[in-house]
């Protein structure tokens, strides 16, 4: 077995998908995975996994871990580290203890884009849309800073705050404040435009997909909790985004 036993692999499958389900991968993604680490070394292992907890169990034994996910923000970059890690081990291009240092050193990572490179993303995200709605180039160029501050807000809220998807309710609500008063000031053209353009970075594109995927798989628990997850997301974006229309039309309405 070399410098490893049972209960190490599945202790590495089971790091493996928590990694792999925390950062955005599909249940079943997860799953397979998890059993062809065990199968590249010879010790198969059957692998559950639901958006709460993944169980990992040697077909040999009856050796079983359990570990507790907690799903929130993705990382599809740690889910392709893991995957090409997966496929370098099963072609005997890394030792069992390179992988699991690799796996620490991925799951531990911290690196991330730096400010200014999300900002024009989020901007460029918002600007497509008015393309669609063959808008002015000066509304377009104003939906580029307005979905780069419903994304500033977004971002301030969440680091300051826990509550579920508060976050991109402020976002929904500072986008819809911004497009409102550059209308009503006569320097855009149509709020409404703005509004939907600006919102794209704050839609849950990733959960919505995934979802589907998981339902089509007949991954029904974890397809309706991620559909769940994405639904509520949109619930709160459409709220903060009422709430500011509420707003304007209460201040202009009382000038």
């Amino acid at each position: 077995m070399g410098d490893f036993d049972e209960k190490d692999v599945v202790t590495l499958c089971g790091q493996i998908g928590t990694v792999l389900l925390e950062n955005g991968a599909e249940t079943s993604r997860v799953e397979n995975t998890v059993e062809y680490i065990g199968r590249a070394v010879n010790m198969p292992v059957i692998c559950h996994a639901t958006m709460t907890g993944i169980f990992v169990s040697s077909e040999k034994t009856a050796t079983t871990r359990i570990f507790k996910v907690r799903v929130g923000d993705f990382n599809l970059q740690k889910v392709d580290k893991i995957n090409t890690l997966s496929r370098k081990f099963s072609q005997h291009e890394l030792t069992f203890s390179e992988l699991k240092n690799a796996v620490v050193e991925v799951e531990y990572d911290t690196s991330d884009f730096t400010w200014w490179q999300k900002w024009l993303g989020a901007g460029l995200v918002s600007v497509a849309p008015m393309l669609l709605f063959k808008a002015t180039w000066f509304d377009l160029f104003l939906s580029f800073f307005v979905g780069i501050m419903g994304y500033v807000m977004t971002q301030f809220v969440g680091k300051h705050s826990k509550i579920p998807y508060i976050s991109v309710a402020v976002g929904g609500l500072t986008i819809s404040i911004l497009a409102h008063v550059l209308a009503i000031s006569g320097i855009a053209t149509s709020a409404n435009s703005i509004i939907i353009s600006s919102l794209m970075p704050l839609v849950p594109g990733v959960p919505m997909t995934n979802s589907l995927r998981e339902i089509i798989e007949r991954n029904t628990i974890s397809g309706l909790v991620r559909a769940t997850d994405a639904i509520m997301a949109g619930i709160s974006i459409g709220s903060g985004v009422v709430i500011g229309q509420i707003l304007i039309k209460a201040i202009v309405g009382g000038m």
